[in-house]
């Protein structure tokens, strides 16, 4: 792979990154000065996901009719004019529709180059490859956030940064050359792709299960452990900096544990991250104060923020290169259930037991995963063929 394509490539995920990174918390403080409910703004910030789900059955067939590029240029333009929409005018379901069709966009991008890294990635390099793709989305979704006090100047002005930088990165994908996922005689119907599904669920199951964890991780952080901080009396900029101490552990760490997966094996690091983020997560639940729970929370983000790039990683090893399309789609799909799932199971522990500690739903949710892989056996890659 050339070094402009791969950069290229990660810039586009990464403005993606970006975009995802200022919608959750811009419209979710625009909605609470206008006066929506807590469960209503978090109801509106799933749109992206449902925009996710409602799209993985229909890329595949397209992908192999038109190639990588198109895709890449159809869902950023998409992207950038919903970005540009959010100026038109201000309507609790119009902005729904606008975070479902960046939720189709950006799914256009993510599927369009994880699959074209993975397919033309040499296993000895993959995880690294991998990592850095989830390196770069994670800065983008770092940096996000930092465009919501612009809104304090202009309601409108994030929304030209951000659609703006993304019809720049946008342009540049009409530099690459287009190229085609590897060919097979399977039918580009609905029911092909469902077809294929079910044969990369059969082959590659347990892999989809990290990006569903990193799904349920992620969203339930976010939305839950703020509401469950708050309420066991952590102060709201105490809570930024724990939150941040992930976020900043999973970058540092995304690329050295995709070099040590390459050369240890997938299935062995995910074993390891998994069960040292339950236990990073089960002392979060004991520690009390600022300190304890900052360093509690960046050995977590170290162990188990790598778990969606590594689960990519894993399941490109499971698959034949003919099945990549639709084991990508799948972990999108699987990262949007656990994405969808986490607040909701996380605020209804939280509502349902008394005297709950929300980082046991995480913790027990990671056990389970590192058991699941524990008693996975890896078989030995075959070839499949797509009409079998």
């Amino acid at each position: 792979m050339s070094k402009f394509k791969f950069a290229i490539l990660v810039s586009i995920v990464a403005i993606s990154g970006f975009s995802q990174g200022m919608l959750l918390p811009l419209i979710a403080v625009i909605f609470e000065k206008e006066g929506y409910s807590s469960s209503v703004n978090g109801l509106h910030a799933t749109g992206l996901y449902i925009g996710v789900l409602l799209a993985s059955p229909f890329m595949e067939g397209p992908l192999k009719k038109f190639g990588f590029k198109p895709l890449i240029l159809v869902g950023g333009l998409m992207v950038a004019l919903s970005l540009f929409g959010f100026l038109w005018f201000q309507s609790f379901w119009f902005w729904f529709l606008l975070r479902l069709l960046i939720g189709v966009g950006d799914h256009m991008l993510h599927f369009s180059t994880q699959t074209w890294i993975t397919s033309i990635s040499s296993e000895e390099r993959r995880g690294r490859n991998i990592s850095l793709y989830g390196l770069f989305f994670g800065l983008g979704f770092a940096a996000g956030p930092l465009m919501v006090p612009l809104a304090e100047i202009n309601t409108s002005l994030p929304f030209i940064v951000s659609g703006s930088i993304s019809l720049i990165a946008w342009a540049f994908v009409f530099f690459l050359r287009n190229d085609f996922p590897e060919h097979d005689t399977g039918s580009t119907s609905f029911f092909g792709t469902a077809k294929r599904f079910a044969k990369a669920s059969r082959l590659a199951w347990v892999a989809f299960l990290p990006t569903f964890g990193y799904g349920f991780l992620e969203a339930s952080l976010n939305g839950n452990y703020p509401v469950y901080a708050l309420r066991t009396g952590i102060d709201v900029a105490s809570v930024s900096i724990i939150l941040t101490s992930f976020a900043v552990g999973a970058i540092l760490f995304q690329l050295p544990l995709g070099i040590i997966s390459d050369r240890y094996g997938r299935r062995n690091t995910l074993l390891f991250v998994m069960l040292s983020g339950f236990a990073a997560f089960m002392a979060a639940s004991f520690a009390e104060t600022l300190v304890p729970l900052m360093i509690c929370f960046f050995t977590a983000g170290m162990m188990v923020g790598s778990t969606f790039s590594l689960g990519i990683s894993f399941m490109a090893d499971l698959l034949p290169k003919n099945l990549l399309p639709a084991g990508n789609l799948l972990c999108g799909i699987f990262f949007s259930i656990g994405s969808i799932s986490g607040p909701f199971l996380g605020g209804l522990y939280i509502e349902a037991v008394d005297s709950a500690n929300f980082l046991h739903v995480v913790s027990f949710i990671l056990l389970l995963i590192f058991i699941t892989l524990a008693f996975y056996r890896q078989k030995k890659l075959e070839p499949v063929n797509a009409n079998s």
